[in-house]
């Protein structure tokens, strides 16, 4: 896995996707945290085909800015390029779009994890 790949992820808003619906606001516009889980959504799937056997990532930090509102029936495309490697840690930079152009911008970290051992730690 280098550096420079990306992968864009889409989906169209429906009235499930927005601020009213979710609870993150009163406006029947896409929320915030819908458009932050597509961004992350493409990050997950961007690094997913280079993993090892049985590992995947987990989000463990995300920044975003949302810069203006997008409809129900819109389509909105969020692509993630990752950034850097650090070990298991990988920075991944965020673009959000709808037709008029980027609706939001940021950063994301996950980290590589072994789904078993993942899955197998409690907090207590």
């Amino acid at each position: 896995m280098n550096t420079g790949i990306s992968f864009t992820s889409e989906q169209t808003v429906s009235e499930a996707l927005t601020a009213l619906a979710v609870g993150s606001g009163d406006l029947p516009v896409l929320s915030t945290p819908m458009m932050m889980a597509l961004m992350e959504n493409a990050a997950m799937l961007c690094v997913a085909p280079h993993l090892p056997e049985g590992s995947t990532t987990v989000g463990s930090q995300i920044e975003s800015t949302h810069l203006r509102p997008t409809h129900p029936g819109q389509r909105i495309q969020a692509t993630a390029t990752l950034t850097a490697i650090e070990g298991r840690k990988l920075t991944f930079q965020l673009t959000a779009s709808d037709a008029q152009g980027v609706i939001g911008e940021g950063r994301h970290v996950r980290y590589i994890v072994d789904k078993e051992k993942f899955m197998k730690k409690r907090v207590e």
